[in-house]
């Protein structure tokens, strides 16, 4: 996030995994100053990632926070400042895309498995889990760190 992340720009960011933001990042839902209610997320996204008590106070006062105390508040990731913020998020994402494809998107299912009603996340985790060891990843990368090399992950 850069700049302004207000109503729907913030919604919007709060679906992504994690944020990552400028030290010029202002962020807020002003939505009950226009007569209206956060409507893309953001009543329930928003106290998922803050918590009940800040999530209502941001909400019903339609303030704004400064990306600090979005970090402290367990809202971002990580502040930067803006002239590297394009680096940093590029140096994250080639962290991840040296991992298993596969690995990460059944990790994404299981985390996520947590924030649905009537589904048990401890067993997407072991469901998946166990489907990881019949991927050509998982013999990939389990061979590379026997052989004491970079593992190169198909996504299969």
């Amino acid at each position: 996030m850069n700049g302004f992340a207000l109503g729907g720009g913030l919604e919007l960011a709060m679906s992504c995994h994690f944020r990552v933001a400028s030290d010029n990042a202002k962020m807020g839902l002003p939505e009950v100053s226009l007569g209206v209610i956060p409507g893309y997320g953001g009543t329930q996204r928003l106290p998922q990632l803050v918590g009940k008590g800040r999530a209502m106070e941001m909400i019903m006062t339609a303030g704004m926070i400064d990306a600090e105390t979005a970090k402290s508040y367990g809202l971002v990731n990580h502040v930067v400042p803006q002239a590297e913020l394009l680096e940093f998020t590029k140096g994250i994402a080639s962290k991840i895309m040296r991992n298993s494809p596969s690995a990460i998107g059944k990790a994404i299912k299981a985390v996520n498995a947590n924030y649905k009603h009537d589904v048990d996340g401890f067993d997407v985790e072991i469901r998946n889990f166990g489907k990881c060891f019949g991927t050509e990843d998982f013999k990939e990368g389990t061979t590379a760190f026997l052989e004491k090399r970079k593992a190169s992950f198909t996504g299969k």
